[in-house]
This record gives structure tokens, sequence and C-alpha cells, in this order.
């Protein structure tokens, strides 16, 4: 007989969403300094802020000194829209997408922009494409981390050092997770509610020398809105890279960007929080290694995500469902370990496979996913047994 016992240790912290991601252990609101709410951010304390908090995000990353680092918004997407209105068209270009957030950035060129030139290279969840056939005399979109697909590309070796065209990077659940190659990237862009489990709503944009010539010398057939303009009469805005936003964002979430900042620092800086992700990602394939009932989407290990892991229903019996049905025993697990307390927000994104993601990004301890295990697994016999 299936064994249903409940288990009897909960998680410390039952979040594990994909974003926004859980606060590192520890935080607390009180600990913000406050003095700039209710302030204006164009005040000489607000910039210098804003400034200071781009300055931290280089050296925590180890962005170059001749990188632009800004502070945009909408978060990740509003960064990637601005990159692709802003500097698309003036070449063709090869969109390499595995995951759903790739697939729309596809479909802004193709629909909005309607660039004329547009080679779209893909491959199924689970899967990467042939990245050896990218041409690189071309500009490049592509996501570094498919974080509803749990597939990373392995490193930046595949990205040509002498590249004619540009290289437009959506990093938002790799940054401070994996290894970005910044000479490979021309744009680089991630948000704060990731892996450093910040608030939303704030985009972050990195920009090459390489990127800035591209902005500086050509002009897109499209009109663009203000809040994606970049520069003005053919120059860059250099505001923007300096600390002058351009909306105006929430000094209560750079403040807790800049704790989180400081909480990297604490650890040991970048490599140690990418540590704890890898530690973290271990710990989940362990467990898999030893449950007949799940498995990875990603196949080839070496290109499975460390933040975004990706999970899908083994078991024969419900395997063998269709899509509908899968999807609603995902959701009774889902459902029955929310209403314990055990798990929040385990669910794959909806336009993936049926299944489980389970974030694992710095800011999750290894004891909560421990904790997580045996919860699942009565959270998938619970539910199979009620099916008999």
């Amino acid at each position: 007989m299936t064994d249903v016992t409940k288990p009897a240790l909960l998680p410390d912290n039952p979040r594990f969403s994909s974003g926004p991601c859980a606060k590192r252990q520890g935080w607390n609101l009180t600990d913000f300094n406050t003095d700039l709410l209710g302030r204006s951010h164009r005040s000489k304390p607000g910039k210098a802020r804003l400034k200071q908090a781009i300055e931290d995000t280089r050296a925590v990353l180890g962005i170059p000194d001749d990188y632009l680092i800004g502070i945009v918004p909408a978060s990740d997407t509003g960064a990637v829209e601005m990159a692709m209105w802003s500097l698309l068209g003036e070449r063709g270009v090869d969109m390499v997408y595995w995951e759903s957030f790739g697939k729309g950035w596809v479909g802004d060129v193709k629909n909005q922009l309607k660039l004329d030139d547009v080679r779209v290279l893909d491959a199924a969840y689970g899967e990467l494409p042939d990245l050896a056939s990218v041409d690189f005399s071309r500009d490049v979109v592509f996501t570094w981390n498919g974080t509803t697909s749990g597939v990373r590309v392995p490193n930046g070796d595949w990205i040509d050092g002498d590249r004619t065209g540009l290289t437009i990077c959506d990093a938002t659940s790799a940054a401070f997770a994996q290894d970005l190659s910044w000479d490979k990237l021309d744009v680089t862009t991630y948000s704060w509610q990731k892996v450093l489990g910040g608030e939303a709503a704030h985009g972050m944009l990195v920009l090459s020398p390489r990127a800035v010539a591209r902005l500086e010398s050509y002009t897109p057939a499209w009109p663009l809105p203000k809040i994606f303009r970049l520069t003005n009469g053919g120059k860059l805005i250099k505001g923007i890279f300096e600390g002058a936003t351009i909306n105006t964002p929430s000094m209560l979430a750079v403040e807790d960007y800049m704790g989180a900042l400081e909480w990297v620092k604490s650890l040991g800086g970048l490599s140690s929080v990418m540590a704890r992700a890898d530690d973290n990602a271990n710990a989940i394939a362990d467990w898999v290694a030893k449950t007949e009932w799940i498995d990875f989407l990603c196949v080839d290990a070496a290109l499975r995500s460390n933040t975004s892991v990706c999970l899908k229903i083994t078991d024969p019996e419900i395997a063998a469902m269709d899509t509908k049905d899968q999807w609603a025993f995902v959701k009774k697990m889902a459902a029955l370990l929310e209403n314990e307390n055990a798990a929040y927000d385990l669910g794959a994104y909806k336009d993936a496979p049926p299944g489980l993601r389970l974030w694992a990004g710095g800011t999750i301890e290894r004891t909560n996913l421990e904790a997580l295990f045996p919860w699942l697994d009565w959270a998938f016999n619970t539910v199979k047994t009620e099916l008999s």
C-alpha cells in the first residue's frame, strides 16, 4: 500500500516561487533606510543613492568598467523591450528561444516591430537549439536561462568574440546565479525579484561600448515611446546610467535591492551566492535520483538550470494522461501543499508542459528544500491514491 503519512517537519519558509522569489533568510522590512521615502528621486541624495546602486551592481557582478548600467522601468520585460525597440532593425536578427519568454520576444519582433529579416532558432521545452548555427554577423536575442523550461546555455563559449552584430541577453533568472560572459554580451537585462529576491517593477539594463555605438549611430524606423528612449539628438542620455532614471523608481524597492547586494557581499561575493544555487540544485538532483515518479524536464544535466528547476511527472499512470488531466493532477498537488503551508507556487508555468517548478536560487535555504521533499512525495501519493 502507498504510504500517505503526512510528514512532521515543515520548511521554515514555504516560498519556492520562481518570481517574485523568496527573500533571503533574516530579511526584515524594519532594516530599511527610509530617509528618502517621500523625497524626489531627482534630489541630490536620491540620485546619489541610485548611482550607488549602480556602482554596487558593477562591483558585485564584476561588470567591466566601460559598460554602462541603468535602472529602468517595467522589470526585466521593460529592459528587454527597451533594448529591442532601440537597437534592432539595423541588420537581420537571429531570435533564439526554448521557452515561453524567449518566444514572447520573437512575437514582439515579428508582430510589433515587424522586422523583415528575422531568423528563428527554437527548441522544445527541455532542450536547447543548435547554438552552432547562430549567425553572429546578425544581431542575436536570447535568454541565458530559460525560466519556464529549466534549460540554460552552458557558458558563453558559443558566442563569437569577433561578432559584428549585437548580442541581447535576457539574463533575469541567471544573474547572480550563473557565470555571465560579459565580453560576449552587448546588452544584458535582469530584474531584482529573481535571484536576489528583491521587489518587482524595476529592471537593469547593461550596455557594452558596442551597444552604445549602435545607439548613437542608428535611428529606428519606428517611433519610440518616451519610456524606451535612450538617446536624445543622436547622443546617449548618460543620466540614465548615472542615477537619473527614466521614470520614478520606488526608493523603498531600491533599498531592498541595496540590502540584497550587501547580503551577497556578506556571503563572500558573487561566487558564494552562485555556489548556494548550485548546492540547492544538487539537493534537488539527489532527491530526483532516488524518486521514481519525478524527473527533470531537461534531460542533459549540463544544461539544467540551477535556479528555475523544472520537473515532469514520469509515473506511468500519470504520464499516460492527456495534458488537461496532468495539469489537474499537478494543481491538486500544489493546492494540498499550499493548504499545509508546506510550499507555495510550485506549478509549472502555464505555457510549459505540466509539472512542477522549484526555485533554487541563492535566497533559498537547502534545509528548506530538504524539508520539502517528503511533502512532495506525500502530495503525489495522496493525489494518486484519490484516483484509485
